[in-house]
């Protein structure tokens, strides 16, 4: 089997799951707290997840067509890069793999903050726990992509339904007793403008949503991509969707919104409120399967990026090497080793404040790519074409880099952090291809 080609093993299936696990993971249960207390309205937090999820779905039609015209490994990278060239394949290739590197140490570093919950004697070693969560990851992918394609399958399936299954006894149970109401929760509306909230919880729900192109990372290992990639991308970001309002109503139902604003992981205090104290340890068990299922998701797509950057001369050479299972082994070990690196230097929290920054910068560079190819190569087959076009991919441009001025704004501090990594890119970029 040639050193740099992947086997063609993936179905609708896998697709379907992979978007659900690459998306839902511990922000749904973490982030509905911090968006209260920055909106302070029920009814805005939940316009604030539709128009992400629209955003999101909408996106999907454009990526689709992106996917299924150039059905390579890499997804965001292969688009910039085939649009605009290979120094903005590079930035957007090295933004995608930082993002979600950083993604999956925090992923790794709360999972490890879960089993001390479980474990108290295993507290005293969180980084060690994380970091042995990850070295089992990659042990189990060197087995072959089968093999992590249907763990990703039985833990989508897993998270969705334990999800579905909160989301049910919220809505059939009644609190025996009111739930009590700090006062000093929710943020005054007036502080620093509801924009300011908004722009604020709009961060929060991108995050969440981050995950929604997953299955593109994986074409050229689709056994029938034209087919496959619209029905499991658009079916997975439907259900998303459909998850995540369901779990806002439930959580808005049971506890009041200033109880919300105030909770750190508000599905825990909702169980609690239903079950008393100690049944919060189901949430936890849930939480540990969703956060499993991500980076199961992600130790999948990530190493595919710089797997596609190193092919194409623009990453070092070692990392194409693909074992007889199909997995882009170096690649992998070599994520791995960079979310290693940030949960060993505690800089995966500062990291992942501008994951956001990043994910939303390689949304928009594809569309930019979407319209630019529809102009330069009007020829190349096109399987599926963008719904609305050019409305809608022009609408979600617009809007991208509105986030992303606003982002850069809001929290100056930390977008100079991805500000200074695209000025410093030149120079690296040139380093690596000599």
């Amino acid at each position: 089997m040639a050193q740099n080609q992947l086997k063609k093993l993936l179905g609708v299936g896998f697709g379907v799951a992979v978007t659900i696990g690459g998306t839902v993971g511990t922000g749904i249960l973490r982030k509905p707290g911090p968006i209260a207390q920055d909106i302070g309205d029920a009814t805005l937090i939940i316009t604030v997840w539709l128009a992400v999820g629209l955003y999101a779905l909408v996106g999907s039609l454009s990526v689709i067509e992106l996917g299924t015209m150039l059905p390579k490994a890499g997804a965001w990278y292969v688009y910039a890069r085939r649009a605009f060239g290979n120094y903005a394949g590079f930035i957007i290739g090295i933004s995608s793999w930082l993002g979600s590197v950083s993604a999956m140490a925090f992923g790794a570093a709360v999972m490890s903050e879960y089993i001390g919950l479980l474990a108290p004697s295993m507290v005293a070693h969180q980084k060690a726990v994380a970091i042995g969560i990850l070295v089992a990851f990659v042990a189990f992918h060197s087995i072959g992509v089968r093999l992590a394609s249907r763990a990703q399958e039985v833990m989508s399936v897993l998270k969705a339904v334990g999800l579905l299954a909160f989301v049910v006894v919220c809505f059939m149970i009644t609190p025996d007793k009111p739930v009590s109401v700090p006062t000093d929760s929710l943020r005054p509306l007036a502080e620093g403008g509801i924009w300011l909230g908004i722009l604020a919880a709009l961060q929060s729900v991108f995050y969440t949503y981050d995950g929604w192109h997953t299955a593109a990372y994986f074409t050229e290992e689709d056994v029938n991509p034209s087919r496959n990639l619209p029905r499991s991308m658009i079916s997975g970001v439907l259900l998303i969707i459909g998850i995540y309002i369901l779990v806002n109503l439930a959580l808005l139902y049971i506890l009041p919104i200033a109880t919300l604003a105030g909770s750190k992981l508000p599905a825990a205090d909702a169980v609690q409120v239903l079950f008393g104290p100690g049944s919060a340890q189901v949430v936890t068990f849930l939480l540990m399967i969703s956060i499993m299922g991500i980076i199961n998701a992600q130790i999948m797509f990530n190493p595919r990026v710089i797997f596609a950057m190193g092919r194409d001369g623009l990453f070092f050479p070692f990392v194409t090497q693909v074992n007889k299972g199909g997995t882009p082994l170096n690649a992998t070990m070599l994520t791995a080793l960079a979310s290693i690196i940030l949960i060993l230097t505690n800089t995966y929290s500062k990291l992942s404040d501008i994951a956001t920054f990043f994910f939303v910068l390689c949304y928009a560079s594809s569309f930019a790519a979407l319209i630019r190819l529809r102009k330069t190569e009007p020829d190349l087959d096109r399987p599926v074409r963008a719904w609305g076009y050019p409305f809608t991919t022009w609408t979600l441009l617009i809007a991208s880099l509105a986030f992303l001025a606003g982002a850069v704004i809001g929290d100056f501090s930390s977008s100079l952090y991805a500000i200074g990594f695209i000025a410093v890119s030149y120079p690296v970029y040139l380093l690596i291809i000599r």
